[in-house]
């Protein structure tokens, strides 16, 4: 009997200080749409990557990011990879990117 699940998955959260929420979010979205399946408005998105998949919530006040990916080392490729493009978009400010 195999005790070991081939479904675990990796999870972060992280939230962004930022005014301009909505904009990033929807910027991250459409540059990945060409490539990667994506959905979104200008408050949720989702995009399903070769990594894992990242959701994003717009509030007021802040950028909430959601990353699931199969295994640790992805999920930490998955981080740096939307980081770095959130960053570009972001080039007006410094984000700080709290991860839980």
């Amino acid at each position: 009997m195999n005790l070991q699940s081939d479904n675990v998955t990796q999870n972060s959260r992280a939230t962004v200080s930022t005014a301009h929420a909505s904009r990033y979010l929807q910027q991250l979205c459409k540059h990945w749409s060409h490539k990667f399946e994506t959905e979104f408005d200008p408050v949720k998105g989702r995009i399903a990557l070769p990594l894992g998949e990242a959701r994003l919530e717009a509030e007021p006040a802040c950028l909430v990011i959601h990353l699931t990916a199969a295994d640790a080392t992805s999920l930490a490729t998955l981080k740096t990879v939307v980081v770095s493009h959130i960053e570009r978009f972001a080039f007006r400010e410094t984000l700080e990117f709290d991860w839980e």
